[in-house]
């Protein structure tokens, strides 16, 4: 009788152990299909050439914040400002003092040596991570490939970013050319690409990388050089010749282009 009772108990305690293995099993599947199916609240909002804000599920985002305060005239505070590289275009102290606030500012080395101690960033150098909020961002190289333009992009001073939340990610390129690093990026959803001369990479370049990371939108950006503005209506056929999965977006980078 002993024996067929703790039989029992056994065969008992073992169904128990499937039951919940078997639930932890569906649990985590409805987990990877909520992540899967996240759909981020999220709005890009050109300021001029590099500078943008992005809202993304009400977190606020300033991207190279210059052009003093008035530049942000009427926009929420933001919640973390990222800072690409040292260049006036990129960086500027007075706008980072105007608007920072409470937000945490990222930068690379670099631009914390020169902005000097009146900033505290978070420092995060080529190949890092930082998980801040409920974002994580990884600094991705941005650099110069070609040779007359190594001058401008050394590999290791600036920074691109992926912010990601919930498998969705941004990829923000900073000032650089079609580096294997961005040519080697998975699972993109929205990139913001930089395109002029002779600072970065012409639109062939860009069209060229974009086409092999295959994000599900590029919207081009900084793309304003020395010889006037990039053609990004060819930039946009380029891609959707070879790859119509992929949206190009086009957004308004220079609301005084008209004026010069």
């Amino acid at each position: 009788m002993n024996k067929i009772i703790l039989s029992f108990l056994v065969l008992a305690v073992t169904l128990s152990c499937k039951e919940e293995n078997k639930k932890e099993v569906i649990e985590e599947e409805v987990m990877v299909e909520e992540q899967t199916n996240y759909e981020p609240e999220l709005s890009i909002n050109p300021i001029s050439h590099a500078t943008f804000s992005m809202e993304w599920d009400g977190t606020v985002f300033y991207v190279d914040p210059v052009g003093g305060a008035q530049a942000f005239e009427g926009m929420k505070n933001p919640n973390i400002q990222l800072v690409t590289d040292i260049h006036g275009d990129h960086m500027n102290a007075e706008t980072l003092k105007a608007t920072q606030g409470n937000a945490t500012l990222i930068t690379p080395q670099a631009v914390a040596d020169k902005l000097g101690e009146d900033f505290e960033p978070i420092i995060l150098n080529n190949g890092e991570v930082k998980t801040i909020q409920d974002f994580t961002i990884t600094s991705i190289p941005m650099y110069n490939l070609t040779e007359d333009r190594l001058k401008f992009h050394e590999k290791g001073r600036g920074n691109g970013y992926v912010i990601e939340k919930n498998g969705y990610r941004v990829y923000i390129s900073g000032d650089t050319e079609d580096i294997p690093e961005m040519r080697n990026l998975e699972n993109i959803n929205k990139a913001i690409v930089c395109m002029n001369l002779p600072y970065t990479m012409d639109i062939e370049q860009a069209a060229n990388a974009v086409l092999q990371f295959q994000p599900q939108e590029v919207i081009p950006y900084h793309y304003r050089g020395t010889d006037g503005y990039q053609d990004v209506e060819k930039f946009k056929k380029s891609i959707e010749e070879v790859n119509s999965d992929i949206k190009v977006s086009l957004m308004e980078w220079y609301p005084n282009r008209d004026n010069g």
